[in-house]
């Protein structure tokens, strides 16, 4: 019973997480409007695959190094605000995708690779989520506790992020929502990439302090 609590305060401290806009969800949500269903889908496991590094290294006690380390965990940041930055560029810079009539963009789909890619490097390197791990792999989940369990949460975070980002993927992949955002779909990516820069300079200056 202990243990059950635990595992259940675990998994609702993480759904509040996730379900929280950050760097994941404009990743997710431009990813799904830009291109197509299938690539917010494979972003989605990307992002699955990276809660899956930072349960690992939390559990081999490089975060504990990380914690204790100001340098390692500031380069840590500054390369996830550079890569949020990177993301954002991109948008801004982009060319506008020819809706046809049949609601299919134009612009080239990213392959399966490129997908899980993206998302697996927005997670890995988003500070935020580095800072919630080490939180929660030092005050919630206890050392003592078993590793078998460990790992039952942890793949049990993974699934529930895959989930969650498939799920938003979906939703605005939708052809109806599609078809309302057409019109605005060029000022849209625009829009996200002024918030991923913005958030990347946020996460670089806090870097610095």
């Amino acid at each position: 019973m202990q243990y059950l609590s635990i595992f259940l305060t675990v998994a609702i401290i993480h759904f509040l997480a996730v379900v929280s806009p950050g760097p994941d969800f404009l990743m997710i949500t431009r990813n799904s409007l830009v291109y197509s269903k299938r690539t917010g889908i494979y972003s989605a496991i990307g992002l699955g695959l990276g809660i899956l590094v930072h349960v690992t290294y939390c559990l081999i006690g490089i975060g504990f190094i990380i914690s204790q380390s100001i340098v390692l965990f500031s380069i840590i940041k500054l390369l996830g605000a550079g890569y949020l930055i990177y993301i954002g560029y991109k948008s801004l810079t982009s060319k506008s995708s020819h809706q046809t009539v049949d609601n299919t963009s134009s612009k080239k789909d990213l392959d399966r690779l490129s997908a899980i890619r993206v998302g697996f490097i927005t997670n890995v390197t988003n500070p935020k989520a580095t800072l919630f791990f080490l939180s929660l792999f030092t005050v919630v989940i206890k050392p003592n506790m078993p590793l078998f369990l460990k790992t039952i949460m942890g793949a049990e975070m993974a699934l529930v992020t895959f989930a969650w980002f498939a799920f938003i993927a979906i939703i605005f992949s939708h052809h109806i929502l599609k078809k309302r955002i057409t019109k605005i779909q060029h000022y849209a990516e625009r829009f996200i990439g002024v918030l991923l820069i913005g958030l990347g300079i946020e996460v670089a200056l806090s870097a610095s302090k």
